[in-house]
């Protein structure tokens, strides 16, 4: 729809009508004490007991009528760092951002694992923020789905400034959130600086609105972001129409910034003397306490002054008291990377073979436990791209599901893998159980900031106040003929994130008790599928049944020996299984251990193994350069030294990438006869 600007002049004098004098007065003393916390905060930086501080002077009032218009506690907020005002409007307490801007304990936000400012508060439904900008916008669309999944009237906001609309993901956001009609707000406060880049050199036009309009059926209006009754008035709009079903809307605020960008940043070296005093004209503050004068709603500037004096006060009470709060112990910072997570839900332990059903290929067995966690959890829903019937996933892993349970619970996903795992996260936090499909591994790269920076440390950031369960499947892996860019391994990459779980099965009874642990697991896990074992004879086996599920971080001996442990995982499963087999005739008794999950890694299994047989092999499919493998190399190196009786000995592919000629993919990956050749040479020793 095209811009609206609201006119204020016409209607402030309506819109005073409208509300009271004691609501005015709360909101000026409301905007003195978001301004007198960012006043506060500069001061401990200079007295060296706050760290960073980053204000929000000069976007008071936008942010003050945006919480105005919202319902803590019920509706979901995804601020920004500058978003001071607002979170103190929505219940935030002076003397919790004191905690926070001293990186105290007991600080809601995130007990002094984040930076101050960036904030989160779990009863308040204030979600953990990062510094990446531009992220939140993906988890707001994850809330508003979650709500409209659930049925209920609430509303997400979502805000930021005007450089961060340069991001992609501000734009697959709003194209999601018009297509699918979400209660979604998003509010950019328009100050024109990006740290030091202004407006002209980030956007076309210099124009929020017309780089935002364009979607059917969003709104997208623009007011004066310093005016509070202008502001206040676009906002409770647009929160009616949000809670109606209307769908979403782009509030676009112009906005001041009076402050520097942070207080690592200096203003003055990019902004002349003249623009920061025209800026000191439309302060917020200031403009309010004229209002209440002018419309005599207080009876002189007098009694301004002692509002003001009664809030600084305050605001120094809260920084004593705060600063005499606990530090975070040291021995915490290793808390809260991963969810507890209750492995009594795992049924099968060591008698996993003994599993009971019809075997079954990888692909049905993921099929059928994707099937089972559906019918088992309401709250579980499953999105991705052409994962929905008549397709049913590329290689079919969800066919015949979105018939059986709807497109409400089974879609497909825009082509857009950050949004995926982004909109992910934002349903995990909110209540759901999302199971998302990335359609290749070499395709992840375009979610990395969405995972590594964001799915991967919420639980952490928060200090356990939020968890993200969700699943990542991802189908992994070559010697399909898949080419380079569709053949690529990634477990060690991703390994190297704490607050992921990684899994890698190598057969059916193994994907399919594995997976539905995942899925029950309070933490994000990637959960990597071989394209290439999808339909092979020998990965088959027995699925178990309903509620039986695979411990993760347990692995498997798939063959005892006594001359040689072979550490492996994915299609090099079977490949060492069979040079085992055909050294065996040779006298040669070697033991294979498939590891099954990456993380948690289950090292003591490895270890009891090495230490028995005194040689040991470790195989994957991946480059050898900085495979997993090295890292399995590294633990045995400290932990079994003096029980080796050979050095530790790697096999993986090539340093290069996978080509898509047949001859130079076997080439370039392990084969076989590979595995056979580093068992003699060890075994020589």
């Amino acid at each position: 729809m095209p811009s609206a600007k609201t006119n204020s002049k016409n209607k402030k004098a309506a819109n005073i009508d409208r509300h009271d004098a004691n609501h005015l007065i709360e909101a000026y003393k409301e905007m003195v004490c978001a301004r007198k916390l960012d006043e506060k905060a500069i001061l401990l930086y200079k007295q060296n007991k706050c760290f960073f501080q980053i204000g929000c002077a000069g976007h008071e009032a936008i942010q003050l009528a945006a919480a105005h218009s919202l319902r803590s506690g019920y509706d979901w907020f995804h601020p920004y760092y500058r978003d001071l005002a607002f979170c103190l409007s929505i219940g935030m307490t002076d003397k919790e951002f004191m905690l926070n801007a001293m990186n105290k304990a007991a600080d809601p936000n995130s007990g002094g694992r984040q930076m101050p400012m960036h904030f989160g508060h779990a009863k308040l439904n204030i979600v953990s923020q990062s510094s990446p900008t531009g992220t939140q916008y993906l988890h707001a669309i994850g809330s508003a789905m979650a709500i409209k999944y659930v049925g209920s009237d609430a509303v997400v906001y979502v805000s930021s400034g005007e450089g961060t609309t340069s991001e992609g993901a501000y734009h697959e956001a709003l194209n999601f959130a018009a297509r699918n009609k979400l209660p979604v707000i998003f509010c950019i406060q328009n100050n024109k600086f990006a740290i030091s880049v202004p407006i002209s050199e980030q956007t076309a036009g210099c124009s929020i609105a017309k780089i935002s309009s364009g979607f059917e059926g969003l709104d997208v209006v623009e007011v004066d972001g310093v005016d509070y009754l202008e502001s206040l008035l676009a906002c409770k709009n647009a929160v009616a129409r949000a809670r109606s079903g209307g769908g979403p809307t782009v509030i676009v605020a112009d906005v001041v910034r009076l402050q520097s960008h942070s207080i690592s940043d200096n203003q003055l070296k990019y902004r002349s003397i003249e623009s920061l005093e025209e800026d000191k004209k439309r302060d917020p503050v200031k403009l309010l306490g004229e209002l209440l004068v002018a419309q005599k709603i207080v009876a002189s500037t007098k009694d301004l002054d002692k509002i003001q004096q009664e809030i600084q006060s305050k605001v120094d009470e809260a920084a004593k008291w705060a600063e005499q709060q606990a530090e975070p112990l040291p021995a915490s910072c290793t808390e809260h990377v991963y969810a507890i997570d209750d492995t009594t839900i795992c049924q099968l332990g060591s008698d996993e073979q003994q599993a009971s059903g019809p075997e079954s290929f990888i692909v049905d067995a993921l099929n059928h436990a994707l099937d089972e966690e559906l019918s088992l959890n309401p709250n579980m829903l499953m999105f991705g791209q052409d994962i929905a019937d008549p397709k049913g996933g590329v290689f079919g892993v969800t066919a015949g599901l979105s018939t059986k349970y709807g497109k409400k619970r089974v879609f497909n996903a825009p082509l857009a893998e950050s949004l995926i795992a982004g909109t992910a996260l934002g349903m995990a936090v909110s209540g759901l159980r999302p199971v998302i499909e990335i359609q290749f591994a070499d395709f992840a790269w375009a979610a990395m900031m969405q995972i590594r920076n964001e799915i991967a440390l919420i639980h952490y950031r928060s200090n356990g106040a939020f968890s993200c369960p969700l699943v990542i499947r991802i189908p992994v892996g070559g010697y399909i003929h898949g080419g380079i860019y569709h053949s690529q391994n990634i477990e060690a990459t991703f390994s190297h994130y704490p607050g992921l779980y990684v899994v890698y099965p190598s057969n059916a009874t193994d994907a399919k008790g594995l997976l539905k642990t995942c899925m029950r697991s309070k933490n994000p896990v990637l959960f990597l599928e071989h394209k290439g074992l999808y339909r092979q004879v020998y990965a088959k086996g027995r699925e178990g049944g309903i509620n039986d599920c695979i411990p993760l971080g347990r692995a498997k001996i798939l063959r005892q020996g006594s001359d040689l442990s072979v550490v492996t995982w994915g299609a090099l499963v079977q490949k060492s299984l069979i040079a085992a087999e055909k050294l065996s005739k040779e006298g040669l008794n070697i033991e294979v251990i498939d590891i099954r999950s990456i993380l948690p890694l289950d090292t003591e299994t490895i270890l009891t193994s090495v230490k028995k047989t005194g040689r040991v092999l470790v195989a994957h499919e991946d480059s050898l350069f900085m495979g997993f493998g090295a890292e399995i190399a590294a633990l045995l190196a400290d932990k079994a030294f003096k029980y080796l009786d050979a050095p530790i000995r790697r096999l993986g592919g090539e340093n290069t990438p996978i080509p898509h000629s047949p001859v130079l993919e076997s080439e370039v990956l392990p084969q076989t006869e590979d595995c056979i050749q580093a068992m003699r040479e060890i075994l020589k020793y």
